[in-house]
């Protein structure tokens, strides 16, 4: 990457977060749903891979998704569900599994089959249910029945929205309660949101109560995936560094955790503030990126940083550090110190994880430099440097 600065405008990328969610559903609607700017990146594909394997039929039109869905009742496994390296993937779908009496068996690359799974794992025992994992994969059987869920509200709000797919379709009305703390709760709303625009009813009795109504039907819908805050934030962090940059196709109205970047970067560019993100983890590298090249900052709340594609806070303290920044790194905060922020003195490693290239590579915008292991921006965002290329920015990709 050639340090230069940022002009123009460009769209955002579609929210695989969303995606993800509204695929899902329309799995689960009996009859044929449109789903429209449907993202292409490995996390996407792998939600794809498992419906299909389910036995629902997803045929794509361009961008669009038309998905044939049926009760998940009458899902019919054939082969393996591969989840690939996508934990939203993995933990949204295997509830689903659990609602027939199938074996279902599920693979997933090495990084996430070693993130905790305790949460489904604890529930199949307590409920005579078989859950197997061995190694990279995970072998669940059903069914699932209605009642009352416990589940902590700290580890990730995944398992929270795998039961929550999972929960209407069952005979009998059921309850999440949540262990608090609860964070990234936004991710929570944005479930029960797409859940609602298949016509699924799910209130929040209290803070820490869910309420699912059982023998719910879902209804097939045509609707479009909405622009992704989480991807944006990259893009929209280059306008901090004497960039001009405008991202299109964002909601302002969204429910999606991350736009809370919009609040943390004026902080980041004035001073050293200290920064709540335990509702938004996914911000973390790049919001380490911005304070080592401003004047550092104060990050709590950071502990789950640790079970990301990377342990994301000592990945960045590795990297940072060849730009003359320091780090430290404590169970539940990172402190990043202001510094005489440099050029890198040898190539970077993307650690294998997009959020740790994408914010790595903001910062070569400004002083320049290699990062090897690139292409892990696939797993969410393709079009990432296209973008950057797109608004001024000299990029050359090799193998």
């Amino acid at each position: 990457i050639i340090p230069g600065k940022a002009s123009g405008r460009v769209t955002a990328p579609p929210s695989k977060s969303m995606a993800h969610r509204l695929l899902i559903s329309a799995a689960m609607a009996d009859g044929v749903s449109r789903i429209s700017g449907v993202s292409d990146c490995e996390d996407v594909r792998a939600t794809v891979s498992c419906l299909t394997a389910l036995g629902i039929k997803i045929e794509f039109d361009g961008d669009t998704a038309v998905v044939h869905g049926m009760s998940p009742t009458e899902y019919k496994p054939t082969g393996t569900l591969s989840a690939g390296e996508s934990g939203s993937t993995l933990r949204f779908m295997i509830p689903i599994a659990l609602i027939s009496g199938s074996t279902v068996m599920f693979s997933g690359k090495s990084g996430l089959m070693s993130r905790p799974m305790s949460v489904y794992d604890d529930i199949c025992r307590e409920r005579g249910l078989n859950f197997i994992q061995d190694g990279n994969t995970i072998t669940v059987r059903g069914p699932i029945s209605a009642g009352t869920y416990t589940v902590v509200g700290n580890i990730s709000s995944q398992f929270i929205s795998g039961l929550l797919f999972a929960l209407p379709n069952l005979n009998g009305n059921s309850k999440i309660k949540l262990i608090p703390p609860v964070e990234s709760r936004s991710y929570i709303n944005m479930t029960i949101s797409a859940l609602e625009s298949f016509g699924i009813k799910i209130t929040w009795e209290d803070d820490y109560t869910l309420l699912i109504p059982g023998g719910q039907r879902f209804l097939p819908r045509n609707l479009a995936v909405e622009g992704d805050f989480s991807g944006s934030a990259f893009i929209d962090a280059l306008s901090l560094f004497g960039g001009d940059v405008k991202v299109d196709g964002l909601i302002d109205t969204s429910l999606q955790g991350d736009k809370v970047y919009r609040r943390i970067y004026p902080k980041l560019s004035i001073g050293t503030p200290t920064v709540h993100i335990g509702d938004c983890p996914d911000l973390g590298p790049i919001l380490f990126a911005i304070a080592a090249a401003k004047s550092g900052g104060i990050f709590e709340g950071t502990k789950r940083l640790k079970i990301k594609e990377s342990d994301r806070a000592s990945a960045m303290a590795e990297e940072l550090r060849k730009f003359g920044t320091h780090l430290s790194i404590y169970e539940d905060k990172v402190v990043v110190y202001p510094a005489e922020f440099h050029a890198p003195t040898e190539t970077l490693s993307g650690h294998n994880d997009h959020r740790i290239v994408m914010a790595l590579a903001v910062l070569l915008t400004i002083v320049g430099g290699e990062i090897e292991g690139a292409e892990a921006i696939k797993k969410s965002y393709p079009a990432f440097f296209e973008h950057l290329t797109s608004l001024g920015i000299k990029v050359e990709v090799y193998d």
